[in-house]
């Protein structure tokens, strides 16, 4: 088994990781999980964005969090395995002001 081969078998061991994620992370110089540890995904997820060339969509993003987690931390939350759980939060909802009656203003 080659150095690549071997590097993208112990990256599919990261939940919600496969073929391609693997090699995305290669491409990116992660060789290891613990390559993983501490790094910062958004950097992760910009980084291989200007290395193809275009916006990839943002789940990508949210496997990396979810790789960085299960890199980082000695005993993961089994919830917190799962990519999807790491998906940006919505804003706050906040009254919208086009619902709100305008007030009448009179010129003094």
């Amino acid at each position: 088994m080659t150095t690549h081969q071997s590097a993208l078998r112990e990256l599919r061991a990261i939940p919600g990781v496969g073929p391609s994620i693997a090699q995305d992370l290669f491409e990116l110089g992660v060789r290891q999980v613990a390559d993983l540890k501490n790094a910062d995904p958004e950097d992760l997820y910009e980084r291989r964005c200007m290395q193809q060339g275009v916006h990839i969509d943002r789940c990508l993003l949210y496997v990396f969090r979810c790789a960085v987690y299960f890199a980082s931390t000695p005993r993961p939350n089994a919830r917190l395995l799962k990519w999807w759980n790491w998906k940006d939060q919505p804003a706050p909802r906040t009254k919208s002001k086009a619902l709100t009656p305008m007030r009448s203003r009179t010129r003094r």
